[in-house]
């Protein structure tokens, strides 16, 4: 176990409270940020690494970086212990001892001591590639374990929200009600503003859930009222009083489980969510989840969650388990340190919708934002910037992601003989692409060539082909005319700007143009992509005079990150020539700076995502460099913001080497599982 070890003493609300973490550890790494429930770009909290020793007294935050109110208290034999998100001050009440955390691919999970007993706490966010409804289920898990209760003994835990989780804080309600054995609370804003989000993109629509159902020989309780009242009430009687007081800006919804002496082991189990039925707003017309063919109101869909937790549970232990063998037999713990990491992040920026007004599971789509960035909706570049991790679980949802993308345009109003950017400006609105907004004709167009190809190849279906022939043509035409010297225009480094012939647009033209080949069975534009590739290295065109690496810009000397290799490696397309590979996998490790390779010469800062793809173009101390520096800089101890794909890799003005830059929280993280995706599609199906 690879661990950090703590002792911090401290003063807690300014009074005669010592909070005492002694020795814990965190395995497999503490992390720049732990998810806790992330499971949509609306429900995705998090707790910073360096709060978890403080765990007690910490607060969860949006992966904007505002804190969200979610408090677990526990009562021992009368005196009770903040275990989680107890942020004010309170009579009566002590912190528990932060004894460990951990995290795997689908868990985060914490232990503490609370006088004479250890109580765990464990967010799970379900990830499940192959289950649609319950990948669409807007709701995470927390389940709350305490060990060794005995006959004489009595535990009681309590968990709180509040209104920070609506998007409008200041200004919300709430109700409570019950659905055969399951307690929901809904906190909704008070002023609802269909499809859009306040200042840190939080829905301003919808309703934010917090379920739970007496479990395992437990009394259940609940209130709603001031935040220290309610509490208190806790904290004195080991109960709430089940009176519900109108909202209050100070307030929160609660739960109290008494526990009893019913078990040796005992546990409960929390549901939080965000519910938006009205989900997307899509080209005139309204998605809604998935989940609501089958539960079309909250308190059906929350309470079939909680029914659904023990086959949830198996199957994310199956995952935990895939990722971690997975990683670790090939490329080592590091690896798997890396996917474990990144896999709730990359599904919690997707939402599984339906038609809303026909509930057609046969009509179903996906949408991915993304986040902190520019919030985009159906961004190509970064549906590509995740397609391996989709590769390698089940790469139907490269399908469900360029759906809409290709219904859109098909449409009469996108006249472009390339590839669209996005489709739509801002999440959750795919309204169509702005006149104003981003293009990137080679680069989009090759990517949704190549996107085709990995979804076609991987399931043996001609469906996309079949139905978008035109368009496909379209692109494969435009990248045969444009794409060896393609003009200013942006590329996925877009810190270059407009630049003209970019060997990085070059690279991705050819291996475009030779998927679209062998999709269609067009020998032609497998040989125009394959003269492409001839012309960038073995002419010279795209690398410096002795081929020792590639250029960004024809003629000039100054080399970047040849992540547009990777489809030819993928798909064995031989475009490029061992030499290539063997030349960058030699030269990369010579521009290396204190924290990684940057994206290109003339930066100071790195990008994970597409170091993954060049990961897996190189071989030897080259692919292991980019695997070692990835996972240095997730456990460095720098950072407290959800896996940021950009970094500093040397000192500059605005960052030290190793802390993020920019970006957080983002779904692009599906090409840390380029390397994995060597070994197969759909490895999760079989």
């Amino acid at each position: 176990m690879r661990c950090f070890g703590f002792l911090c003493l401290q003063w807690a609300w300014g009074c005669a409270l010592l909070q005492i973490v002694v020795s814990a550890s965190f395995a497999p790494l503490l992390p720049p940020a732990y998810p806790l429930a992330v499971r949509s770009p609306y429900l995705s909290s998090w707790l910073p690494g360096s709060q978890t020793s403080s765990l007690p007294t910490s607060s969860p935050q949006f992966w904007f970086g505002n804190n969200l109110t979610w408090s677990v208290i526990a009562r021992v034999d009368g005196q009770a212990y903040s275990l989680f998100g107890v942020s004010e001050a309170l009579e009566g009440i002590q912190a528990a001892t932060v004894r460990d955390g951990n995290f795997t691919s689908t868990h985060s999970t914490f232990v503490l001591t609370a006088g004479s007993k250890n109580f765990t706490l464990d967010f799970f966010s379900p990830v499940s590639p192959t289950t649609l409804l319950r990948q669409s289920l807007p709701f995470s898990y927390l389940t709350i374990s305490v060990s060794g209760i005995s006959s004489n003994e009595s535990v009681q835990i309590y968990s709180d929200i509040d209104s920070s989780w609506t998007g409008q804080p200041d200004n919300a309600t709430w109700a409570f009600s019950e659905d055969n054995r399951t307690s929901v609370f809904q906190l909704s804003p008070a002023e609802e503003l269909l499809f859009s989000q306040n200042a840190q993109e939080q829905a301003l629509w919808g309703e934010a859930v917090y379920a739970t159902r007496a479990q395992n020989g437990s009394v259940l309780s609940s209130a709603s009222g001031p935040l220290s009242a309610i509490r208190s009430q806790f904290v004195t009687n080991g109960s709430l009083n089940n009176s519900y007081a109108a909202w209050t800006s100070n307030g929160v919804v609660a739960f109290a489980h008494e526990l009893g002496t019913t078990a040796e082991n005992t546990s409960i189990t929390f549901a939080i969510g965000h519910v938006r039925e009205q989900t997307i707003n899509y080209l005139g017309s309204t998605q809604t989840g998935y989940y609501r063919a089958l539960y079309p109101n909250t308190t059906s869909a929350v309470s079939h969650f909680l029914d659904d937790y023990s086959d949830a549970l198996d199957e994310s232990i199956s995952m935990d388990e895939f990722i971690q063998k997975g990683g670790e037999s090939s490329y080592g713990t590091n690896y798997s340190d890396i996917l474990a990491l990144s896999l709730r992040q990359i599904y919690g920026g997707m939402e599984l919708t339906i038609p809303n007004d026909t509930l057609d599971t046969n009509d179903t789509r996906a949408f991915i934002k993304e986040i902190s960035s520019d919030g985009n909706i159906n961004t190509v570049d970064v549906i590509y910037a995740s397609f391996p991790v989709f590769y390698v679980l089940n790469s139907d949802y490269i399908r469900l992601l360029l759906k809409p993308v290709f219904e859109y345009m098909d449409k009469t109003n996108y006249t472009y003989d390339f590839a669209v950017h996005d489709i739509g400006s801002n999440y959750p609105n795919a309204t169509g692409h702005s006149p104003k907004g981003e293009f990137m004709p080679v680069e989009e167009s090759g990517n949704i060539l190549i996107m085709t190809y990995a979804y076609e190849s991987a399931t043996n279906r001609t469906n996309i082909t079949s139905t978008y022939t035109p368009l496909l043509q379209q692109y494969a035409q435009y990248l045969n005319t444009h794409g060896k010297y393609p003009d200013a225009q942006l590329s996925l480094n877009d810190a270059l700007g407009k630049v003209a012939n970019q060997t990085n647009l070059a690279m991705k033209a050819a291996s475009g143009l030779a998927c679209y080949g062998h999709l269609t069975s067009q020998q032609n534009y497998t040989g125009a992509g394959k003269s492409i590739a001839d012309a960038l290295y073995n002419g010279r065109l795209g690398t410096d005079p002795n081929g020792t690496y590639f250029t960004t810009q024809y003629g000039n000397d100054s080399w970047f990150l040849a992540y547009n290799h990777y489809a030819d490696v993928l798909f064995s397309l031989n475009l490029f020539p061992d030499e290539a590979y063997n030349a960058t996998t030699a030269f990369y490790p010579t521009v290396r700076k204190p924290a990684g390779v940057a994206l290109d010469a003339n930066l100071d800062w790195g990008q994970t995502n597409w170091q993954g793809f060049v990961a897996a173009t190189v071989t030897a101390e080259a692919r292991d460099m980019f695997i070692s520096d990835i996972h240095a800089y997730i456990a460095n101890g720098r950072n407290d913001v959800p896996f940021s794909d950009r970094y500093w890799v040397q000192d500059s003005p605005a960052g030290e080497a190793g802390e993020y830059f920019a970006f957080r929280a983002r779904p692009a993280l599906g090409s840390h599982f380029a390397l994995l995706a060597l070994q197969g599609a759909d490895q999760w199906l079989y």
